[in-house]
């Protein structure tokens, strides 16, 4: 194959894995020594074919190496803090904000300030189902946090803003054992937990198990305002409100693994998943009303009981086969089952004693998938080294691959109320619907390693989307979709060795969710303006985005790095909640509206002390900030952010290590900005700074035990969040604030 027909080659299936090149002699044997041990005498030498090797897996970095973009975070980074959420691990990343209030569970992941889908969130590769919290997931199952800034063809594109995929535990270490038992205690909270990861090896058979459980109970109260005025602007509406919630949350992860090597250096691996997690708890809301002539919500007292079941399981078998020159196929296929149950008993009534409301929903939803995926890749090498040169022949890492699956989803809800004299209608409605989800990919990469200090990754990948929901009282809505994104990035090296610059051509796409296509109907007790009734769009199209990212590396010393990048996204058929009145009864929906960009620049630095001066201690010093610029053209200005992004983001950590390695210590700052957000015309939010300042000590006991000592949250700041509606009959506001409490947390941990 000619250099011109390589090209055309790579240029069409497009760029991705590295290759695992080694350099072999001419007919594939080895050396010959003869019986007495003395070399045999010198012979005319067959002709040696020279690959050039990146580097050895020790001295591998995949942010510095790799063409196509990446941040890997270790289990040693992971564990640091001692965290019992995934969430607490995320926020002290470059370029990822937690939403929220600090220490609330569910808050919502963001890259480049975006979240609600822009961020993608993967396990393994794979989405999570419907339902399932990530915040859920133990760190201690966790091997390695990968975070893609921009999309490759291997895993979907649906990832705007970037990727996050949470690779659970593959390595097995011989012989180990690991027990830890951990508590954290707040104010207003308290939570136990354990954990044990167990691994051994057995002739061509390895295993491991990874087991957590935990409990998390709480008592919180928030208070809340809301105030109106009219089309003159006279005040019409000043409440007070408390919102007292108690509750209990029981979880646990189990993940165990087994890996057989067989015959040819094949492997065949099975890998699975559970969680299960059961929520209860008790809500009182009371609202006063302040203001004379002001009627006041539907009902000023409410008092709610609920509780939810959710199980979640996934196992996949994944078989490599090796083949000749260096090829590799990689099939895995893969079944889930998610289930989810909920009750809820919602009592209303006002202090004089009507309207009155008693109003029970009971929920089910459940999905089952099935997936596949398959990979062909190998590397290739065009040309020979000549004699007396320096210059490398051309590689290739070459790959082909399908990405298949199916979701079914059904889906179940039953409202009942009673019918009692004084109250409004009794609001009645059985909600079932079935759906089925399916997609297909089909990609192709190519890293192509152009000179030593020059690499190209190119891919494409075609992504169809098909949504099928059918129910009682709705009509039967089919959604298709296809999504093709060609992808391009390149690395180059400059020739100081220390400095390189990166480049990023992308299409990428957010889909909308079953949820939101779905054409059924979500009543709010109190429906106003700023707490609307819900229905889904069945004609909702994805967003597609057009991508560019460049950055600037600077590597010196011991691990000392600084980094530079830009990127600027531009997006078409943009989706956001549209608000409506029908009737007296406000509805909010997702609809398509126009375009949107975003735009955003980070600086991020990390290194040793010891890079800096002679005979320093062991402290490790890193800080990074992220500013995020959007507007959406729909929207009026100012602060039309996309998605309430989050405009400006910091992090600041140093960690100290002692030389004999029997202390670490450390502490993160993490900082994100809120402000105002336009939402639409008449729509706006608010959200507060949010500011976590985190400290850990770890105390190696001895070879077998050691303590660890964390303290999340330690500024403890209130988080306000404000809903504002403004049209031209008048305003409302409401303003809710969520106190902060600083969590301590003491983990035992014993190796045996």
């Amino acid at each position: 194959m000619t250099q011109t027909a390589a090209a055309v080659v790579c240029l069409c299936f497009a760029a991705g894995a590295h290759a695992d090149i080694v350099s072999t002699a001419a007919d594939g044997g080895e050396a010959a020594t003869p019986a007495d041990g003395k070399p045999a005498p010198a012979q005319a030498a067959a002709p040696m074919q020279t690959v050039r090797i990146k580097g050895s897996a020790a001295s591998y970095d995949a942010r510095r190496d790799d063409t196509a973009s990446k941040i890997v975070v270790g289990s040693e980074e992971i564990q640091k803090y001692g965290d019992t959420s995934v969430n607490d691990v995320l926020k002290r990343l470059p370029g990822i904000t937690i939403g929220g209030a600090a220490g609330r569970q569910g808050g919502e992941i963001r890259m480049r300030g975006l979240g609600a889908g822009y961020t993608q969130i993967l396990i393994n590769g794979e989405r999570a189902p419907a339902g399932f919290s990530i915040d859920n997931l133990a760190p201690d199952v966790i091997e390695r946090i990968e975070v893609l800034r921009a999309a490759s063809a291997e895993f979907s594109t649906q990832s705007i803003a970037g990727t996050i995929n949470i690779v659970l535990k593959k390595n097995v270490k011989l012989d180990q054992h690991v027990l830890k038992v951990s508590g954290a205690k707040g104010s207003k909270f308290s939570s136990p937990s354990a954990s044990i990861q167990m691994s051994d090896k057995r002739d061509n058979m390895s295993y491991s198990l990874g087991a957590n459980a935990w409990r998390y109970m709480y008592n919180r109260m928030t208070p809340s305002t809301e105030t109106g005025t009219d089309a003159a602007g006279r005040p019409n509406v000043d409440r007070t409100a408390t919102w007292q919630d108690q509750g209990r949350s029981d979880g646990m992860n189990l993940s165990p693994r087994i890996n057989w090597t067989l015959a040819g250096g094949d492997t065949l691996t099975s890998q699975t998943f559970f969680n299960l997690n059961r929520f209860e708890s008790n809500s009182h809301g009371r609202t006063t009303v302040n203001l004379a002539g002001d009627e006041g919500p539907n009902y000023d007292r409410i008092d709610n009981t609920f509780s939810s079941h959710n199980g979640y399981g996934r196992t996949d078998l994944n078989w490599v086969h090796k083949m000749a020159e260096g090829a590799k196929l990689d099939i895995k296929v893969g079944v889930a089952k998610n289930r989810n149950t909920g009750k809820s008993l919602q009592l209303g009534g006002n202090r004089d004693g009507s309207p009155n409301l008693y109003r029970t929903v009971e929920s089910y939803s459940g999905e089952t998938g099935f997936s596949t995926q398959g990979k062909y890749s190998t590397p290739l090498t065009f040309g020979t080294q000549p004699e007396g040169s320096d210059e490398a022949p051309t590689e290739h890492a070459l790959a082909l691959g399908w990405d298949a699956g199916v979701i079914d989803r059904d889906d179940t809800r039953v409202q009942r109320e009673l019918p009692i004299a004084g109250s409004l209608p009794p609001d009645n409605n059985d909600e079932d619907f079935s759906a089925r989800a399916t997609r297909l990919a089909f990609y192709g990469q190519d890293e192509w390693n152009v000179t030593p200090q020059w690499s190209i990754y190119t891919g494409v990948r075609w992504e169809g989307l098909q949504t099928e929901i059918e129910g009682a009282n709705l009509e039967r809505v089919t959604q298709r979709s296809s999504v093709l994104s060609p992808l391009f990035q390149t690395l180059i090296k400059l020739p100081n060795k220390k400095d390189q610059l990166r480049l990023a051509l992308t299409r990428t796409y957010k889909a909308p969710s079953t949820a939101n296509l779905v054409p059924r109907r979500f009543t709010s007790a109190n429906n106003s303006r700023l707490d609307p009734d819900r229905r889904g769009n069945p004609r909702l199209k994805p967003e597609v985005a057009l991508g560019l990212d460049a950055s600037f590396e600077h590597y010196w010393g011991d691990g000392g790095m600084l980094s530079a990048s830009a990127s600027i996204r531009r997006i078409e058929d943009y989706m956001h909640q549209g608000l409506v009145q029908e009737g007296d009864r406000w509805v909010s929906t997702m609809i398509n509206d126009g375009r949107a960009e975003t735009r955003g620049i980070e600086l991020e630095v990390k290194f040793p002390l010891r890079v800096l001066m002679d005979n320093a201690p062991g402290i490790d010093l890193r800080a990074s900030i992220s500013r995020n610029w959007s507007e959406v053209d729909s929207v009026p200005g100012p602060d039309n952010r996309l998605d309430q992004q989050v405009p400006l983001s910091a992090t600041l950590g140093v960690d100290y290590k002692s030389a004999d390695g029997m202390l670490s210590t450390g502490s993160s700052l993490s900082f994100r900005n809120g402000g105002m957000a336009r939402l639409s015309e008449t729509q706006s939010a608010y959200n507060a700074v949010r500011r976590d300042l985190d400290v850990y000590a770890l105390v190696k006991l001895d070879a077998q035990n050691s303590l660890r000592f964390a303290v999340s949250n330690l500024l403890a700041q209130d988080y306000t969040t404000e809903s504002i509606y403004a049209d031209a009959r008048g305003t409302l506001n409401r303003a809710s604030v969520a106190d902060g409490e600083a969590q301590f947390r003491v983990t035992v941990e014993r190796r045996f």
